[in-house]
């Protein structure tokens, strides 16, 4: 009868256990899902911001510049106060605050609001990122499975998701700022319904709430440097580049971050099998050469269409490569996990910092293409440099 009964109560804590990890899977897909979304909203009125407050490319890559700094600030930051509050507040905290600004950014008719304004998107932004993945590495292990690449699948799933809407929106003659009021508010209510499984508490502390990233975490950093960096670009300048260079009208400006987020989501949602079936090396090595011929493709496309299906190239081919450095992180032993992944996502962040505002200023002495091909060679150092990732 004992035995009986311990037999019940095991089932009974599986059975519990599961639905628990079920909630947080799915609480982590959400936020993933939520952080894309923002992003890529922001992308979609880029142009429209660039126009209306007439500034030019060199002084839009210093705006760009101030988001990246609000992120990089925020990560060190969000990482420690996790350790102390757990996930769950902080990303409730963040996620709102950037929602918030989000709305309040196409309202900005100068360029000192606009560079408060970024600073304090960044600043959530990059916040819930990090935490986010802290979170996403912790469920994974919980799980005993390959989950990453489904959830940063999510995140790119959103960027679908934003950059429709977007479209969508403007072409229906929707104003800026009431297409991000909806997306905001959208946000916000997602909390509501998924805010039960995330996490209420993070890695424990070991060691100093910061540290300079050494050996395997500093490599595994400077390749999300790199590919963060071609997101960014992706993110901020296919929009410009397609209006400027290959007469696509506003409202189809986003469509190069749609085409890449596209294909990036695919590659993320079958990543997790794919990385099983063919390993994380020959993914990272494929991802990063299609990545590279993609935006090399990009840029001497001869009309809109071919430069999508460039953009698309590039997506695909990024699509594994940040989730197979993530997980990596939570398995390298140079750095305890608790400060790991925060260093790992602020120089991944350092990438969409000096990514976008070095393009700016490249494109301001040379022209836009050429800023681009020094980012399509990038890709290709930083996917030599991955073979030395143990993953």
């Amino acid at each position: 009868m004992s035995d009986r009964s311990t037999v019940t109560d095991h089932k009974v804590q599986s059975a519990v256990a599961l639905a628990d990890n079920g909630s947080e899977v799915l609480s982590t897909k959400a936020m993933f899902f939520c952080s894309g979304l923002a992003t890529a909203a922001w992308a979609g009125i880029i142009p429209i911001i660039k126009a209306n407050t007439g500034i030019d490319d060199g002084t839009l890559g210093l705006l760009l510049l101030c988001l990246g700094m609000g992120a990089i600030l925020s990560m060190p930051l969000a990482g420690a106060v996790a350790t102390r509050l757990g996930c769950k507040l902080v990303m409730l905290v963040t996620l709102c605050v950037f929602s918030v600004v989000l709305m309040l950014l196409p309202l900005a008719q100068n360029t000192i609001q606009l560079v408060f304004l970024l600073i304090v998107f960044g600043f959530g932004i990059g916040a819930t990122d990090c935490v986010m993945n802290i979170q996403a590495i912790l469920v994974e292990k919980r799980a005993n499975k390959t989950l990453m690449s489904g959830f940063h699948g999510f995140y790119s799933l959103g960027g679908i998701a934003g950059a429709g809407l977007m479209v969508v929106l403007l072409s229906a003659g929707i104003s800026a700022f009431y297409a991000c009021v909806l997306i905001g508010l959208a946000m916000m209510a997602s909390l509501l319904v998924f805010h039960k499984g995330l996490l209420p508490f993070a890695n424990p502390k070991e060691g100093p709430a910061f540290a300079l990233p050494h050996g395997a975490v500093l490599l595994i950093g400077l390749i999300c440097f790199s590919f963060f960096l071609a997101e960014g670009t992706v993110l901020d300048w296919s929009g410009v580049y397609l209006t400027e260079y290959q007469q696509a009208s506003h409202s189809k400006a986003v469509l190069g971050l749609f085409c890449f987020s596209i294909t990036m989501t695919l590659g993320r949602l079958t990543g997790d099998k794919l990385t099983e079936r063919l390993g994380a090396r020959l993914v990272l090595t494929l991802g990063g050469l299609l990545a590279s011929a993609g935006m090399f493709f990009a840029i001497a496309a001869p009309d809109m269409h071919w430069a999508l299906a460039g953009y698309a190239l590039v997506g695909a081919g990024c699509a594994n490569v940040v989730p197979v450095m993530f997980s990596a992180t939570g398995k390298q032993t140079s750095m305890p996990q608790a400060i790991a992944v925060p260093a790992v996502s602020t120089l991944g962040y350092i990438g969409v910092l000096a990514g976008p505002a070095s393009v700016g200023q490249i494109a301001q002495y040379f022209s836009l293409p050429a800023a681009l091909y020094v980012i399509a060679v990038l890709i290709a150092v930083a996917t030599l440099l991955s073979i030395r990732v143990k993953v």
